[in-house]
């Protein structure tokens, strides 16, 4: 996966995203990505406004050259107009929100470059709770069944590791063949954390049946690391997963609207948990999240559950 180098930037936002983000608080570069695209945009968009650039589309807009006084001048009247100006949905409001809050804390609070912090009133919209959406055990072994063609080992792995491991699409791309140690599988997933899943039966039989026809010769460089290999001969992208498994979504008979690689990990939770009966300290442990709280969504009572307690209520028997 190609990463931004942050040139077009001025120099204050690329200490911020090198040498704070990455180096001082070891975030991914991924995270750090997304803070580039958010904070790019943001301030294209003021840079245009502030200085009545007559330009039809902003996102042209140079900001190279923005210096320490354009940070300062920047009030929160002008971030507005940027969230208004853009009417995106409300959880792309909040990342964006966050975006520029952590920027004008690092100038404030911790490179102490200016006084005045414009973001510090501006709240994240209200976010909607939302069950997430899992593929049930009939449907995944359905997913598991619609597999076929030229690259059906390597699919199926793919499909069976992220429906038992629960893995984050960049940290299944980002298996390299030294991270497996027998039955265990060390994963770098969120802010270079490693940590390490156990892989069941079923994944090693999927990963020794693809690692039979896994092409050897043709793969050149730092992608003879990579364990899941494209038609290219190169490290396998998300992209390309994404439309694999929309390919096989669809073969399944299953909405590919509303299931993505993300989906599959819902569905390695939900599943573990509702049919093997793993506890959430576990879970938090098997998914690599920070906090238990993220592991609670994946912990859902499904309506069959709700339906029994109701129907087990003690006053169901009065009559």
């Amino acid at each position: 996966m190609k990463h931004p180098s942050y040139d077009d930037l001025p120099v204050i936002l690329q200490d911020y995203l090198k040498n704070y983000l990455i180096i001082t608080k070891n975030r991914s570069k991924n995270t750090v990505n997304e803070y580039y695209y958010d904070l790019r945009d943001i301030f294209q968009f003021i840079k245009r406004d502030k200085y009545n650039i007559k330009i039809e589309n902003y996102k042209e807009i140079d900001i190279s050259d923005l210096d320490l006084n354009f940070f300062k001048s920047v009030e929160t009247s002008d971030i507005y107009n940027y969230l208004y100006d853009k009417n995106t949905k409300a959880i792309s409001r909040a990342r964006k929100i966050s975006s520029i809050k952590s920027f004008y804390k690092y100038l404030c609070d911790i490179s102490k470059k200016i006084e005045r912090n414009p973001t510090s009133g501006l709240e994240a919209p209200k976010l909607e709770k939302r069950l997430p959406k899992y593929l049930n055990l009939d449907e995944s072994l359905a997913l598991l069944h619609s597999v076929d063609g030229e690259f059906k080992e390597r699919d199926y792995a793919i499909l069976t590791v992220f429906l038992n491991c629960g893995l984050r699409l960049s940290e299944l791309v980002g298996i390299n063949l030294e991270h497996i140690k027998g039955d265990t599988l060390s994963v770098i997933g969120k802010g270079n954390k490693e940590r390490s899943v156990h892989l069941n039966k079923a994944c090693l039989d999927a990963i020794e049946a693809y690692l039979r026809v896994r092409p050897i010769d043709k793969i050149k460089g730092d992608d003879r690391r990579a364990l899941f290999i494209s038609k290219k001969y190169k490290r396998i992208s998300p992209r390309m997963v994404e439309i694999m498994v929309k390919q096989y979504i669809i073969e399944a008979g299953l909405d590919p609207k509303k299931y993505t690689p993300h989906k599959l990990r819902h569905t390695a939770a939900t599943l573990m948990h509702k049919h093997a009966g793993v506890d959430i300290r576990t879970l938090q442990q098997v998914l690599g999240h920070e906090t238990i709280a993220t592991t609670q969504i994946y912990t859902h009572i499904d309506s069959d559950e709700v339906k029994s307690a109701i129907d087990n209520n003690p006053l169901n028997k009065l009559r």
